[in-house]
């Protein structure tokens, strides 16, 4: 299960993402309450947050062009450097008393940009860092580091608000941008160069969505994740405290939330073990349970049918992020995979700000349970949506080979032998 680790760049892979995601925690909990205690004010609070949302939108397809022109490496050293500068200048006007709103809307849109070039090369660079034979784990594992550092963080970034201020928790994010920098500099992976980097940008971005295009399975898979994504947003993030206030208590929401992260980690576990061809067809079928969560608030909110909720939500969302992480690393062109990633990130998240938007008014206008109710259909019709394309249901994903019993020298110290090639890509199921 653990065979992953023995290669070097996965390791500093695996650490810097466990970092940055340690720090992604903090954040939210540092400003949130740097902006509260500067102006009280919400509106001001959603204003600075939804720069920096909005920035990631924008640039995350500049990020995947710019992943597949230049090293992964050094777009993933370069943007958390920038990120940590970014953070580490907001931290000192909370610091310092000198924090204003256009201040933190600028750095907190600079911020959103650094992250949208990241993104792509983050999860692009995954394969290039352990055998084809090992990317199910390799996922599963990342996924495992990633749950640890939202739990810590989360919990961290209230300790520390708490005791010292938001400005230091601010600081402290800044801190986790610089060493996960420091870790992504050992992610020492062969370049994948594009062939097409001689030409524009936007001739980049039409081989890119040639190649979103070419396959059924993603373009459907990120067409039913729009609509999935936008449902849960607005039920479970906007009317799910909302629900909470009136039934079971603001605490015992957190505690709702802390058990679909804690069935994250334990789904995490299990997708190290599962061992299927059809790997996409689970994951996407694992996906029904996502409207449980909304059932429950819509109609038994009570601590213990939400925690049972949680958990089972959370162990869905990791089989699926594991099979669609080894679904795209296996069957896309190395050279071309941040683009594919930028697209599906797009998709998958551009819906989001429409579903938080629009629930508030829906739920005035016909009642929270009722579209509660219907944001759970969504969901299901989404599933059965993405299950009914035959690409999704007969993708097969490479089988599990056993890891070799020692890794080269070269391997265990991040030398050149460490830069495993990536599988070839493959048609996408079609009969």
């Amino acid at each position: 299960m653990f065979a992953p680790l023995r290669y070097a760049a996965f390791r500093h892979l695996a650490a810097g993402r466990l970092v940055n995601m340690l720090g992604n925690a903090i954040a939210p909990v540092a400003l949130a309450f740097a902006v509260l205690d500067l102006t009280d004010s919400v509106r001001d609070l959603g204003l600075v947050v939804g720069a920096r949302s909005l920035m990631n939108v924008l640039f995350v397809l500049f990020g995947g062009v710019l992943a597949d022109r230049i090293p992964r490496r050094l777009v993933l050293v370069g943007s958390n450097v920038l990120g940590a500068l970014t953070q580490a200048v907001v931290a000192a006007l909370v610091l310092t008393g000198t924090a204003t709103i256009p201040l933190l809307l600028v750095l907190g849109a600079a911020n959103g940009v650094v992250s949208a070039l990241a993104q792509p090369a983050s999860a692009a660079a995954t394969p290039q860092t352990v055998p084809p034979e090992l990317i199910q784990p390799a996922n599963a594992i990342l996924r495992l580091g990633m749950n640890a550092g939202m739990i810590g963080g989360a919990a961290l970034g209230g300790l520390l608000v708490a005791a010292a201020g938001p400005g230091w928790g601010l600081a402290v994010d800044a801190l986790t941008f610089a060493l996960a920098a420091a870790a992504f500099a050992g992610v020492r992976v062969a370049s994948t160069r594009s062939a097409s980097t001689g030409t524009s940008i936007l001739a980049d971005l039409r081989e890119g969505w040639s190649e979103f295009t070419a396959r059924t399975w993603v373009w459907v898979v990120v067409l039913g994740f729009m609509v999935l994504n936008a449902a849960l947003a607005g039920g479970v993030n906007v009317l799910g405290p909302a629900v909470a206030d009136e039934t079971i208590g603001r605490g015992a929401w957190g505690v709702v939330l802390a058990a679909q992260t804690v069935g994250m980690v334990v789904g995490g576990l299990i997708a190290l073990r599962i061992r299927v061809r059809r790997l996409l067809l689970l994951g996407v079928a694992c996906m029904f349970a996502e409207s449980l969560l909304l059932l429950g608030l819509a109609l038994a909110p009570t601590v213990a049918v939400l925690v049972v909720a949680g958990v089972a939500v959370g162990v869905a969302v990791e089989q699926f992020a594991v099979a669609w992480e080894t679904s795209i690393a296996q069957h896309i062109p190395a050279e071309r995979l941040a683009r594919v990633y930028s697209y599906d990130m797009l998709g998958s998240f551009v819906a989001i700000p429409l579903g938080q938007v629009a629930v508030g008014p829906v739920a005035g206008a016909i009642g929270t349970r009722e579209t509660l109710l219907i944001l759970a259909a969504l969901v299901v019709a989404s599933v059965v949506g993405m299950l009914a394309s035959r690409d999704v249901r007969r993708l097969r994903t490479a089988a599990p080979a056993p890891a070799p019993a020692a890794v080269p020298a070269g391997q265990a110290d991040g030398g050149p032998g460490d830069r495993p090639v990536t599988a070839p890509a493959e048609p996408a199921g079609r009969a």
